[in-house]
């Protein structure tokens, strides 16, 4: 993708978020486009911090593909860029970066040859119609970042889940995570921002929560402040969807590590299988 393509992603910049009269009323799939402003967007960085959430995470990730044999990676949910460029740091063959948003895609175009010289392979792209956008066959798909609660319906979850595995190959593996909404719904919130969103001085927390929506708000050191609606997904019920698009076996982690109390991490990653396990190895 040429720099000409990559500022062709971009319309006109917008700097305020779209919510209406009754923020909290606002729960579609769809409505992240109006929420990615591009004066967010320049922030986000400063939210995740690459250099702590590059020590915090370790090699998690890169060594569960490792260990699966990937060697074609598809990021559905790549945002600026740091999940995408990490792999192709750590040597990937195939690294496609997408997202439904083109603020985002254009400063992980931008990132991507900050952070190493990398020329991302960037595709605007709606989860729920990815193969429409997104051609090939990849080895594994990620989704990371808490994107998949973007989604408000159902229906909208099962078709994105049915597209990730339509797009993996026969042996493939889905990596997504979450909040812990569990936790969130049942005792509250609280959080270590240990793994995540790293960043010093920068606050995210909920501002609304109820069982259909954690409208969470964030806070720069600067007084500027924006917001993003979402979905708030309890662990058994995105694990429940993934075994029923078809995935045969899916392990779960709670801030990276296989054993955890329900209650104490900020996030759960899923780590789905595509391939077909015998019915003694699925019990």
């Amino acid at each position: 993708m040429t720099a000409d393509h990559r500022s062709g992603l971009r319309g006109p910049a917008s700097t305020v978020q779209e919510f209406g009269d009754a923020p909290t009323e606002v729960r579609e799939s769809a409505h992240y486009k109006h929420e990615y402003v591009q004066t967010f967007v320049d922030k986000w960085d400063e939210l995740i911090d690459w250099r702590a959430r590059y020590a915090s995470e370790g090699r998690f990730f890169v060594d569960q593909l490792r260990t699966r044999g990937v060697t074609s990676v598809l990021d559905v949910a790549t945002g600026t860029g740091f999940h995408s460029v990490r792999l192709l740091e750590e040597g990937f063959e195939t690294v496609v970066s997408a997202d439904g948003s083109a603020e985002m895609l254009a400063k992980a175009f931008d990132n991507g040859m900050k952070f190493g010289g990398h020329v991302l392979r960037v595709v605007q792209a709606d989860w729920r119609w990815l193969n429409r956008d997104v051609h090939g066959e990849y080895d594994a798909i990620i989704c990371l970042g808490n994107s998949f609660t973007h989604l408000f319906s159902e229906r909208d979850r099962r078709r994105a889940l049915a597209e990730f595995y339509a797009m993996l190959s026969h042996d493939g593996v889905l990596i997504l995570d979450q909040r812990n909404y569990d936790a969130i719904l049942d005792n509250g919130f609280s959080s270590t921002h240990r793994y995540y969103y790293c960043g010093d001085d920068v606050v995210a927390e909920p501002e609304y929560v109820d069982d259909g929506l954690a409208r969470f708000r964030y806070r720069f050191p600067d007084g500027s402040q924006y917001h993003l609606n979402m979905f708030p997904l309890r662990k058994d019920y995105t694990r429940r969807l993934m075994h029923e698009v078809g995935f045969q076996r899916v392990d779960t982690y709670g801030d990276f590590q296989s054993t955890y109390a329900d209650d104490e991490p900020d996030f759960f990653v899923h780590i789905a299988e595509k391939a077909y396990l015998d019915q003694e190895d699925a019990e």
